[in-house]
């Protein structure tokens, strides 16, 4: 196939997000549509797998028709489909991969299974100044905390990687600790604004050992302990979520600093719905800064999930010749090295 401007469709729903997106290979990223289940999960606290997959069967189909028509494209005017195939929510992700391998049938258009975390890890590419190959990569969500070092598309190694929590998921289970609501990562990081950065300090986990492993389980505990010590008042609880937020965001630039030592690169990309903390932000330019280094973050909108990133994703790897059988699979967990190399 060869057409000038590919137009790739983008497909994600391996959470709690339903989104589109379409992606030109010249001329960048032309629209994008998301709808959170945040509502919807919100009265149980987190994710309820079940409902989050009907909901995605509920959503697709008119958020597909609502970019088209913004557009003013047309289905046969896309030359390829890219969907989220893992790792997620089995449920959800097979709505995706459903809808995207159905399109692409019926068009007679290729279609390209993206691994969700590639898709975060490539998303400052939607960015104006986009880095340069080789760099290292922050991963840092819900789900996910690892370091990799990127070499090219489909070229990683990994670095480190946490043992336990995620930093997101720590985030978000401290966050029920403090009675804060669901989504509980933003809320804390809201709360934490209020908060005595000097009345508490948490350890920072495995920095004072070699190695760029994290853990982030054992803060959740001290959380908790110096609630049961402290009392549940409103000013101690944002003093314990600022000396929460302030522990993982010092324990993730020493574990990036180790990574650009290791690795002598001077690039660092952070990606990942934490890459959207503003604290975490501000930490890490200035330590780029001080190892005359460039640290480049995706807009906060393409740090959550998104179309946008899978879009880009799918496009770099059909246009070098991959694409999906007319069989396909999804998986809730898969290691990104698996992923071929373009």
């Amino acid at each position: 196939m060869t057409k000038k401007n590919w137009k790739i469709l983008g497909i994600e729903t391996s959470c709690d997000e339903s989104a589109v997106a379409v992606y030109a290979s010249e001329t960048g990223l032309l629209a994008h549509e998301i709808y959170s289940q945040i509502a919807l999960h919100a009265p149980y606290g987190g994710v309820v797998p079940e409902l989050a997959s009907r909901d995605h069967i509920r959503m697709a189909l008119p958020l597909l028709r609502g970019l088209l028509d913004g557009l003013q494209l047309a289905l046969t005017d896309l030359s390829g489909v890219a969907y989220t195939a893992g790792p997620g929510l089995v449920g959800a992700l097979l709505v995706g991969a459903s809808l995207g391998h159905s399109l692409a049938y019926a068009l007679g258009i290729p279609a390209m299974a993206v691994h969700h975390m590639e898709g975060h890890l490539l998303a400052p590419m939607l960015e104006h100044d986009p880095p340069d190959f080789p760099f290292v990569a922050l991963l840092v969500s819900g789900g996910h905390t690892q370091l990799v070092a990127v070499q090219g598309v489909g070229q990683y190694r990994l670095l480190g990687e946490s043992l336990d929590d995620a930093a997101g998921e720590a985030f978000d289970k401290t966050a029920k600790l403090l009675g804060l609501p669901y989504p509980g990562g933003p809320a804390l990081a809201q709360l934490a604004q209020q908060g005595d950065a000097q009345r508490f300090v948490f350890p920072r986990p495995m920095t004072d050992r070699p190695g760029l492993d994290f853990s982030f389980s054992g803060l959740k505990t001290f959380a908790l302990t110096t609630l049961q010590n402290h009392g549940a008042d409103p000013q101690t609880r944002a003093d314990i979520a600022v000396a929460f937020e302030i522990a993982v965001v010092e324990t993730l630039a020493i574990k990036c600093r180790r990574a650009l030592e290791q690795t002598g690169s001077k690039r660092l990309v952070i990606a990942g719905g934490v890459g959207a903390n503003q604290r975490l932000r501000q930490r890490l330019t200035q330590l780029t800064a001080q190892m005359h280094a460039r640290v480049y973050y995706p807009r906060p909108q393409f740090c959550t999930d998104n179309a946008a990133m899978i879009a880009y994703a799918g496009c770099q790897r059909l246009m070098a010749g991959q694409h999906q059988p007319l069989g396909f699979n999804v998986k809730a967990r898969w290691p990104m090295q698996e992923l071929p190399r373009l």
